[in-house]
């Protein structure tokens, strides 16, 4: 915990810094579960070389650390890749199987290079010394090209790296572009761009890498279905020479599948009879897709056959499958977990195929589905339930994003809260994914009230159904979900008893100013302008706007070097509290936006929990 100075204090504020002990201190065996959840080593789906399957890459935080590591199958012999203090989160495998390419920033801060190191081991150096640092915008490796996308404060750049020879740009845009797709012999490649001024919505655009210049663009092939409807590539086809990409759309208010032939510009969608999203990747012999379908909260996986259109459930367990891919032999690999199983990389056909070290986890707690009757419509919430009887004190965590869902997947943070006494409920508000496109894009010009309104919607009814105690409801969020605590904190202050926010939006316009130009040009579409531009829509978002209606006591989790949620405006609605003399607490590290040391985030949690026994007791 990083403390900020010891100013005086008006009366009844907490002083930050301050140690934040159990109201009650849990049983040992209590703080040991939930804290064994987090300790329990887990691994990533394993990223392969495409022309040398038994090579792999994954992430695991085996040492405390989210980490990257080699793993060649041959052999079984793992190798530690990375190892720097706050972690390394991005890193793949080159098609050959002969270098590994991962991302360095800045304790956290999201801004870096590609480093590259060989598959066996040896020195890392700097992929493309042309290509200054920036913002990750996509990265594409190929036989004898390399593709990659950067941001920075001036827009997107996209470079061009033939094997051997100097890097080029070849696109330039003050809007998010990204780099997507390669053909199997890099002579295609594919991107992603807003020039149309809407990055929630891309199209796509299809260069011929030999010739294709910043000045003279050598343009095969373009796709945009027009506003309000975003075009995702995902793959080319994986034959000699193929030309088929796999796109996502949605054309018909949810995602799903086409596969567009470039060379000859015609496409063939793919229509599934499944409720909700699906994407998709494909069989290594190109003649099939394995699909991914969630709805619900839930997911699972298919076999579709492109020339019958037969379409094959595999047998996956209930729960939520994190990535999935089919290998050269036909078997398909994925991470699952449930919300009671913790996470395991198995075969579809059930054997696991990497396990991390040590103990399994503690079992966590299952979901309920709770539909409940909204402004906007049906909301789906989910619902875990701690021992003894209800009404229950109750923590609301609702996810960031705002474009993600909450979903019956193993979650070590919500049964922490579900062991000290909390029912915990999540709820999928207007903006999550998976509930169609309308669903998504319902907060569009007027977000943060927008979802709030969801949230209050399943308070309401679960406290009408005697489920939740009406004066014992914590409110808390990481990110979009942080700026939705101390947004509801404001605007509905006699809900909630506590907030707890982590890693927030706190006051919208100074967050505008200095945060990433990409998530810039998102907000810009998401209030319909800039604030020069819609000045009062961000004013009405902004939960600095409404401090003063601040009656619950609030924590505040902030990361110093944050470039999604800066500290410099948190600490402008810190120094609103305490002027206004409203109790809070703040707990600062010294990373980004979250971070990869578990010991870390055990300390954040501890904290959490801490302030909610104190404030709102179960």
């Amino acid at each position: 915990m990083s403390a900020e100075p010891a100013n005086p204090a008006p009366s009844g504020v907490i002083l930050p810094g301050e140690p934040t002990p159990y109201a009650a201190p849990l049983p040992p065996e209590v703080v040991a579960r939930w804290q064994a959840r987090f300790r329990a080593p887990r691994v990533s789906l394993p990223d392969w070389a495409l022309h040398a399957a038994h090579r792999s890459v994954y992430s695991s935080d085996a040492t405390g650390v989210v980490e990257q590591y080699a793993w060649d199958r041959t052999t079984d012999a793992h190798r530690q890749v990375t190892d720097r203090p706050n972690g390394t989160l991005i890193a793949t495998v080159s098609p050959d199987g002969e270098t590994i390419w991962w991302f360095a920033d800045t304790d956290g801060d999201e801004f870096g290079v590609w480093m590259v190191q060989p598959f066996a081991g040896g020195e890392d150096r700097v992929a493309l010394p042309e290509v200054g640092p920036a913002y990750p915008a996509g990265l594409e490796i190929g036989r004898s090209r390399v593709a990659v996308g950067r941001s920075t404060d001036e827009g997107s750049e996209l470079w061009l790296a033939p094997a051997g020879g100097a890097a080029r740009v070849v696109y330039r845009h003050p809007d998010p572009a990204s780099v997507d797709a390669l053909t199997t012999d890099d002579e295609l490649l594919v991107i992603s761009h807003s020039e149309h001024g809407d990055p929630r919505y891309p199209a796509l655009r299809v260069l011929r890498t030999a010739d294709t210049t910043l000045e003279a663009p050598a343009v095969v092939a373009e796709k945009w279905d027009g506003e309000g409807r975003g075009l995702h590539a995902l793959e080319f086809g994986p034959l000699p020479g193929d030309r088929r990409l796999l796109v996502g759309h949605e054309r018909r208010g949810r995602e799903e599948l086409l596969v567009w032939d470039v060379a000859t510009d015609t496409e063939t969608e793919v229509a599934l009879d499944l409720p909700g999203d699906v994407t998709a990747g494909w069989y290594a012999d190109g003649s099939a897709l394995l699909v991914g379908h969630d709805s619900a909260g839930r997911s699972e996986l298919y076999r579709y056959d492109l020339a019958s259109g037969h379409l094959e459930r595999l047998d996956t367990p209930r729960g939520v499958v994190r990535g999935a891919t089919a290998r050269p032999d036909g078997t398909v690999e994925l991470a699952w977990s449930s919300s009671e199983r913790p996470p395991v990389v198995r075969r579809a056909d059930g054997p696991v195929v990497l396990a991390a070290p040590g103990e399994e986890p503690p079992a966590g707690y299952p979901v309920e589905d709770r539909w409940v009757d909204g402004p906007g419509g049906r909301i789906h919430a989910l619902l875990a339930r701690p021992a003894g009887p209800a009404p229950y004190a109750a923590a609301f965590l609702v996810h960031g994003g705002p474009e993600a869902a909450d979903d019956d997947s193993y979650r070590a943070r919500r049964a922490a809260y579900v062991d000290a006494g909390y029912a915990v409920v999540h709820v999928n508000y207007r903006g999550s994914t998976g509930y169609g496109s309308a669903w998504r894009d319902a907060l569009t010009g007027r977000p943060g009230l927008t979802e709030l309104e969801d949230v209050a919607a399943v308070l309401d009814a679960l406290v009408a159904e005697g489920v939740v105690d009406p004066d014992r409801a914590v409110l808390s969020g990481g990110s979009w979900g942080g700026f939705l605590t101390l947004l509801g904190l404001g605007t509905q202050p006699e809900r909630w008893a506590a907030g707890i926010a982590e890693v927030p939006v706190a006051d919208y316009l100074a967050a505008y100013e200095d945060e990433m130009e990409g998530l810039r040009a998102y907000d810009r579409a998401l209030f319909g302008g800039s604030p020069e531009e819609v000045r009062d829509r961000y004013v009405r978002s902004s939960p600095i706007t409404y401090v003063e209606a601040v009656r619950a006591p609030v924590l505040v989790v902030a990361g110093a070097n944050d470039p999604r949620c800066p500290i410099r405006q948190i600490d402008n609605y810190l120094g609103e509290l305490a002027r206004l003399g409203k109790r809070h607490e703040v707990y600062r590290f010294d990373a980004g936006h979250g971070s990869l040391v578990i010991e870390e985030t055990i300390r954040q949690v501890e904290t959490a929990l801490g302030f909610a026994l104190r404030h709102v007791k179960p």
